[in-house]
């Protein structure tokens, strides 16, 4: 028994359609990995399947044809789809970026690694069980930020002149709009003239509050002369 080309064309137009979708999502948001990565790895993982199942039943029908090579004839049908689970370790860990306050990519290497394991069981004929994964993870993708609600992650450069009356502020203010404070880094530049100090504060959001309203109330406070936010 070998594939047909209606299974090959069946197989590869899902991993096409399946994966396209998956990295539209990723793109949509400028991650690294786009459409036609995640496209490639998916069709590279069910090409990568469907050799291995050829392969598998080639051994089969020369054990049919010659029963005393049953002893000698071996197939492992996991062992080529094995290695897609540790390769593609490599291409997703390319899309990760660690700064010194954040690290960044992890759900577009991790989508990576899940449209292999999509193409894989896209490759090896599992259509029911590669429809509902593919169902699950674009509503991951897509809803679950939405269901569950998680406090952002904000940087935020706080550059000053007058401490005492500069900090106070702050305190008062994200007490006052219930922003939690998960870490602060303070330096000092020392000139002839004043001291001008900068903090940069690792902030959770709360809840329906955009950071930009945020850091245009803190503009208002005279000491302070730059504000800088950064997303993670």
């Amino acid at each position: 028994m070998y594939l047909s080309i209606q299974d090959i064309c069946i197989r590869l137009g899902m991993a096409i359609i399946f994966s396209g979708i998956i990295g539209l999502n990723r793109e949509s948001k400028s991650r690294p990995a786009g459409m036609r990565t995640h496209i490639l790895v998916c069709a590279g993982a069910v090409l990568i399947a469907m050799t291995q199942q050829i392969i598998s039943f080639d051994a089969i029908n020369q054990v049919i044809a010659n029963p005393e090579l049953a002893s000698v004839i071996r197939a492992d049908p996991s062992r080529l789809t094995a290695q897609i689970v540790s390769g593609i370790g490599f291409l997703g860990a390319g899309t990760i970026v660690i700064t010194r306050r954040s690290i960044q990519g992890l759900t577009t290497a991790a989508s990576l690694w899940s449209v292999a394991a999509l193409g894989i069981s896209i490759g090896m004929g599992f259509y029911w069980l590669s429809a509902i994964s593919f169902i699950a993870i674009i509503l991951v993708l897509t809803m679950l930020h939405r269901l569950i609600h998680l406090p952002e992650l904000k940087h935020l450069e706080i550059r000053y002149s007058s401490p005492k009356e500069t900090q106070k502020f702050l305190a008062d203010y994200f007490n006052e709009k219930n922003v939690k404070i998960k870490n602060v880094d303070f330096d000092v530049y020392f000139s002839r003239e004043e001291h001008t100090f900068t903090n940069i504060y690792t902030i959770y959001m709360p809840k329906f509050q955009d950071h930009t309203s945020i850091v245009e109330d803190l503009s208002k406070c005279k000491c302070i002369s730059r504000i800088r936010s950064i997303a993670v």
